[in-house]
């Protein structure tokens, strides 16, 4: 009996003090997490007053880990700013509008959300938009890298492709460039795989997983569906279907809106759960993972989307591929070209 009993509570001792080192551990990545927010974050949304700005700051005042929210754009963010400074959340909201502003609404911030430019119309391409935003992104990367460089950037305006390089280039010309801290935001094809994926195979949307891998648009888009959880059978008709549409959800949008936009709302919603990944892993929250564009040798190419583990550095891990399968392969022979076009015309217009 004795024996029993010893041996009865020395697995109850064990347990407990597992359990209390557990809630050791949990307590102090709390206390870190909570040390780290003691001045709270400063997020600005650039293109505030948009389609996609206006539902995005909605979205960063409620989230929080924001305790400072600046919105920027050409005109209309003062009245945007007082319509979400309402909302009775922490965030300390500001609005700033024209160039004479700009300065003003990046100091000190700690993540830049991007999604400044014109948005798709029917028949364009992401690469329609190239002449226009590029000159967008490019100026207010330029700010950015005087006025707040150590900031989280993360890029919402597309060409994604290519928009990204040319941030990259500019934050060079200023002696600023880390790259770790720079992102493409593809999270909105993470987002419409999962939830295509799930209505496919009758799953919660909530508790599937599809990477996402190369670009962010067309061909350069590659779901890695020999790799959801749960792990699930495709048909080949299945397959090739679900791939394609995931590719072009973005067109989907916009015929469907029929000239009155592209996607606005699932790209704030997008935005916003990349931020929050960003300001999770600067808090110092560990195992926090987000596909996005980022400067990678996963491949032969210098930006590539892949799953990437977030922390107080930004992207402190570029996690490898896995192994593809013959189809995922042929697709992804298909997109590196692609992929490398819109890099070097990024690169190519911002060396000018």
């Amino acid at each position: 009996l004795y024996a029993v009993t010893s041996d009865f509570f020395a697995h109850t001792h064990l347990h407990n003090m597992a359990s209390i080192m557990r809630a050791l551990s949990s307590s102090s990545r709390t206390a870190v997490a909570a040390a780290a927010q003691a001045r709270g974050y400063k997020v600005a949304v650039l293109g505030a007053a948009g389609g996609i700005g206006q539902p995005c700051g909605l979205l960063m005042k409620m989230n929080p880990l924001v305790t400072e929210l600046s919105l920027f754009d050409i005109a209309g963010t003062p009245g945007v700013a007082a319509d979400i400074s309402h909302i009775n959340t922490k965030a300390q909201t500001k609005g700033y509008a024209g160039d004479d502003e700009l300065a003003a609404a990046l100091k000190d911030c700690d993540l830049v959300i991007i999604p400044a430019g014109v948005p798709r119309k029917p028949g364009m391409t992401r690469d329609d938009l190239f002449k226009i935003n590029a000159g967008i992104v490019a100026g207010l990367v330029a700010s950015i890298a005087t006025n707040c460089p150590k900031a989280m950037i993360n890029i919402i305006s597309n060409p994604v492709n290519s928009t990204v390089p040319i941030a990259a280039e500019v934050l060079k010309k200023h002696g600023v460039y880390d790259p770790k801290r720079l992102f493409g935001v593809t999270t909105l094809d993470v987002v419409r795989a999962k939830t295509f994926y799930a209505e496919l195979k009758g799953l919660e949307t909530a508790k599937v997983d599809v990477p996402v891998l190369g670009g962010h648009a067309g061909i350069t888009i590659l779901p890695l569906l020999s790799q959801t959880y749960p792990s699930v059978v495709f048909s080949p008709e299945e397959l090739e279907a679900l791939t394609v549409r995931i590719q072009n959800a973005g067109t989907e949008v916009v015929e469907a809106k029929a000239g009155a936009g592209s996607a606005t709302l699932s790209m704030a919603y997008a935005g916003a759960r990349m931020a929050e990944a960003c300001l999770r892993g600067l808090s110092g929250e560990p195992d926090v993972y987000e596909c996005t564009y980022v400067a990678s040798s996963v491949t032969d190419l210098p930006f590539f989307s892949s799953k990437v583990r977030l922390g107080p550095a930004g992207a402190e891990e570029v996690l490898p591929v896995g192994d593809l399968t013959d189809y995922e392969k042929s697709w992804m022979e298909k997109l590196i070209p692609e992929l490398k076009a819109s890099i070097d015309k990024g690169v190519e217009f911002a060396q000018q």
